[in-house]
């Protein structure tokens, strides 16, 4: 039997060509990267500054105060991990937040929940060890969304209304930077930022004085530890409301920002039907995919039936196998001593796909690691809180899911591009949204909300503690295929999407790389994903068996998955995920991208 047709009917077309191929989660951002690889940028000149392009027209999403990983790969093929996780400050201990502090859990909005500030530094990073353009001319798209404004997104004018009263109440400044006169941006109004275009434009020229252009980014990133340490440590020491409904103070100080310097890493990879996929290491989510790609790869045979996500058994298996790998994430994934060896070895995938039964588990569990001790996290259900907050267990569409206090799931940005030399990134940025804690007076922007990630549990190996990385959800992804006996970037993928990140980049992939379908056909086709684990996302919550699928599966998938025992969320026909794909063939130098049009802001471009 072979994978379920993809429908005739596409919403976008693949894209080819030979030059240059971007695809993000906005529109203006593919437009920014396209115009600098059109200028000779190369994909990380293109990727750096349609990243900043997107702090400004998805504020919602992600801002300069958030955190970004990425994977890329140059000409010479061998892929890094871009690290700009920014780690917990010096006074975010347990002692502070729980006894202190006297916190459950570090909140889901507000100052207590910012980790350092590390996409800004991490992209310049990547300017100036992979780029060729100057600090200026990165920047000065972005620069220009900020100083003269660019048409707002609905859904930008949808979450400044749904905090209104929080920034009204309780956050001054966010209210004076969202709601001057008294009311939020109505869709498609001009918005500026000047306090932002100003950062922007004092790097630059701090980067102008440099002697080199290598110099330059160097003095930019300086510069941006300066401005940024000194207004954040002032503004948080006062006390402002957090998602628990108290007003408490930050820990976020001056030389936290001035310490933290983003770095590259070696990726975690596993090997499937042929490719090499490509994450990061167990301080984000992204060995996910690679479990639960092992473990499928051990039910491959004749059609690839458990496979399939079309089917009511390839659905089901699919369920089940993420399920166990989140299960093994909650329990042993962290920034620390991960034995990602035994998680990803062959012995051990085949022990998880035996738990892989006919009926859908209703149980968290993770598997046995050889003297280690799981602690496992609490698991509360949306009825088992008290304080009122409502719990969607990640069921939203790649669009957050905010609450009037400022929580948010379902965040973050996406952008992946590739150029004509081979040079390849998937990049996912996220935090500072608009609604994560207040805006800081002279920077235009706000601070992350990581740290809800973390633990306020010793035992836990994603424990809050100062200087490590919170667990974070971003997860982009590599490809590798083989050309001429050698391992080389075929395609670069990902998606917004917090806990669901790697659920819906498991479809996606097995789609391509099982299934034959094209990257276009595989992002239209509809997916699905798991409730059933702890929700990266305060209030921690999990759903027992839950599973949110689109609707345009099909009423017997539907109706087959329930009998099995899943407890199904249907989010309409076109609602989850929002995946974007550049592929590149080797052997040709064709150029592919694939964007999607669910969220109506997603776009590829390329020649």
């Amino acid at each position: 039997m072979s994978f379920t047709p993809p429908d005739r009917h596409q919403t976008r077309p693949d894209l080819q060509g030979t030059f240059g191929m971007a695809a993000t989660t906005h529109w203006l951002a593919t437009a920014t990267a396209q115009s600098v690889l059109e200028r000779d940028g190369n994909a990380f000149d293109a990727a750096t500054a349609a990243a900043f392009v997107l702090h400004v027209v998805e504020p919602h999403l992600n801002g300069p105060g958030g955190d970004m990983t990425g994977v890329f790969a140059a000409s010479d093929g061998v892929p890094t991990v871009l690290a700009g996780q920014g780690p917990a400050p010096a006074g975010a201990s347990i002692e502070h937040y729980r006894d202190a502090v006297g916190l459950e859990l570090v909140p889901g909005a507000g100052a207590l929940a910012a980790a350092v500030p590390g996409a800004v530094d991490a992209w310049l990073l990547l300017l100036r060890d992979h780029g060729t353009w100057t600090v200026r001319d990165v920047l000065a798209h972005a620069a220009g969304y900020a100083r003269d404004g660019h048409p707002v997104l609905g859904a930008v004018a949808a979450t400044v209304e749904r905090v209104a009263g929080l920034f009204t109440e309780h956050w001054p400044t966010s209210a004076e930077r969202w709601m001057p006169g008294g009311r939020g941006p109505r869709a498609g109004e001009l918005v500026t930022n000047p306090e932002y275009a100003s950062v922007l434009e004092r790097l630059a020229e701090a980067a102008d004085a440099a002697p080199s252009r290598e110099a330059g980014v160097d003095a930019a990133r300086s510069a941006w530890r300066e401005i940024v340490g000194t207004a954040v440590e002032s503004f948080v020491a006062t006390p402002h409301r957090h998602s628990d409904g108290r007003d408490h103070a930050g820990v976020l100080t001056a030389d936290d920002v001035a310490r933290f310097e983003a770095g590259y890493e070696e990726p975690t990879t596993a090997e499937f039907r042929g490719r090499t996929v490509v994450k990061t290491g167990a301080w984000g989510q992204g060995p996910v995919l690679l479990q639960a790609l092992r473990i499928l790869d051990g039910f491959g045979g004749s059609g690839d039936e458990r496979l399939d996500p079309a089917t009511e058994r390839g659905a089901h298996t699919i369920l089940e196998a993420l399920k166990l790998a989140l299960a093994d994430r909650d329990a042993w994934y962290g920034d620390t001593d991960v034995p990602l060896d035994h998680l990803l070895s062959p012995r051990y995938a085949a022990e998880r796909r035996a738990l892989v039964g006919e009926s859908a588990s209703h149980e968290v569990r993770p598997g046995v690691v050889p003297g280690r001790t799981a602690p496992l996290a609490p698991l509360r259900t949306a009825a088992d809180l008290t304080s009122g907050t409502s719990a969607t267990g990640g069921a939203g569409a790649g669009e957050p899911t905010v609450q009037t206090n400022g929580t948010t799931r379902g965040d973050t940005c996406h952008l992946d591009v590739v150029d004509r030399w081979g040079n390849m990134i998937s990049a996912t940025p996220s935090g500072g949204w608009l609604q994560s804690s207040p805006t800081v007076p002279g920077l235009g922007f706000c601070l992350g909300t990581r740290l809800q990630m973390t633990w306020l549990d010793e035992a836990s190996p994603s424990r809050l503690e100062p200087g490590r990385r919170p667990r974070t959800t971003l997860s982009p992804t590599l490809v590798l295929g083989s050309f001429e006996g050698v391992r080389t970037p075929v395609m670069a993928c990902g998606t917004p999407g917090g806990d669901q990140q790697d659920q819906w980049q498991l479809p996606f992939l097995l789609r391509v790389l099982v299934g034959g379908y094209s990257p276009q056909q595989a992002i239209d086709a509809p997916t699905l994903h798991t409730t059933s684990m702890t929700d990266s996302f305060w209030p921690r919550t999990w759903v027992p068996g839950g599973a949110v699928v689109e609707t345009r599966l099909g009423a017997d998938v539907l109706a087959g998955l329930a009998a099995r025992g899943h407890v199904l969320t249907e989010a309409g026909p076109w609602s989850l995920g929002r995946m974007s794909a550049v592929t590149r063939d080797p052997a040709t130098g064709v150029l592919g991208a694939a964007a999607n049009s669910r969220g109506a802001q997603g776009y590829a471009a390329g020649r």
